[in-house]
């Protein structure tokens, strides 16, 4: 009996369903709204069921046969998935497409180089980047939004795998000609009394509040901001210090003002970078190949910022 469907046309039904509208899922796919629309009438009609319930202001619902439908779907989209990493195994090779996610204090640092030399190594490997803060990456892990991503060890669930790389302390950021960077390195006691800009993402900032009350601190915020770049610039303009891990290789801020990096004396949690994935018993060649790729550029040190 033939097929009554197409793996493109399950493609298109599980994209618009995690995505809730078409607009939403071309964008991902790298499709056009009309071909993924025609795509869905047409299993409707094959199927003679809806799948979708079309709200104006909400976009599209799935219906309760459009749930079932949805994760047989995934399924079958799964299993062609590893038929398709058997293949490749068999071949010995790295190839097809891997979605990297990377946290978006590191991504500017790491993302674009390691998808440089991993595809540089791996010709036939296409690499799609996806940068976000710890919790939108941990839910992409585990919807299969992404393969892998380059994060910290921070709330990570148990269904996530955490492989680390390298453990970095906290760093002290602060503007170049600021009076403490004359000590080399600073306490928490001496920064509790200065104003502090702080890097506001989910469970990042958890992590640098903790570590002046684990010593009695309280830091007296000034800034807050989710962005590194505009942090530095923030600090580099005297409008206070700020705490990081990954230390950039300039000490030039987004608009030319200076920086310095200090150490902060003490004995402070570290933070581990490491590399997350579904927790699988099969872990895909390209995926596999794109984690000691990356082990051996950290082992090298010859990616920025991942020295402890």
């Amino acid at each position: 009996m033939p097929l009554r469907f197409t793996f493109r046309q399950l493609e298109y039904l599980v994209a618009v369903g995690d995505a809730g509208t078409i607009a939403l899922a071309s964008k991902r796919l790298n499709v056009s709204s009309p071909s993924i629309s025609a795509a869905i009438s047409q299993l409707e009609a094959e199927f003679g069921a809806q799948l979708f319930v079309r709200q104006h202001a909400q976009g599209l619902s799935l219906t309760p046969g459009g749930q079932r439908i949805f994760i047989e779907a995934k399924r079958i989209l799964d299993s062609a998935g590893a038929l398709n990493d058997l293949a490749n195994d068999i071949a010995d090779t790295a190839r097809g497409p891997i979605a990297v996610g990377a946290l978006s204090t590191i991504a500017p640092m790491v993302s674009a180089a390691v998808r440089r030399s991993f595809e540089s190594v791996y010709p036939d490997a296409s690499v799609t980047l996806r940068e976000a803060h710890q919790a939108d990456l941990l839910r992409m892990l585990g919807r299969a939004e992404i393969d892998v991503a380059i994060t910290y060890d921070l709330e990570i669930p148990k269904d996530i795998a955490f492989e680390a790389l390298s453990a970095l302390p906290p760093y002290v950021m602060i503007r170049h000609d600021h009076a403490l960077v004359q000590k080399g390195e600073v306490t928490l006691e001496e920064l509790a009394a200065e104003p502090m800009v702080l890097l506001d993402l989910p469970l990042s900032r958890e992590y640098f509040l903790s570590t002046f009350q684990n010593e009695g601190f309280r830091p007296t915020i000034s800034e807050r901001t989710a962005s590194l770049s505009v942090a530095r610039s923030l600090v580099a303009n005297g409008f206070g210090f700020c705490l990081i891990n990954m230390r950039p290789t300039t000490t030039t801020a987004p608009d030319g003002e200076e920086l310095a990096y200090l150490p902060l004396s003490g004995d402070h949690r570290h933070l581990v970078v490491g590399l997350a994935t579904k927790r699988s018993e099969h872990r895909s060649r390209i995926v596999s190949a794109f984690h000691d790729h990356v082990k051996g550029r950290v082992e090298a040190g010859d990616l920025p910022g991942l020295d402890s």
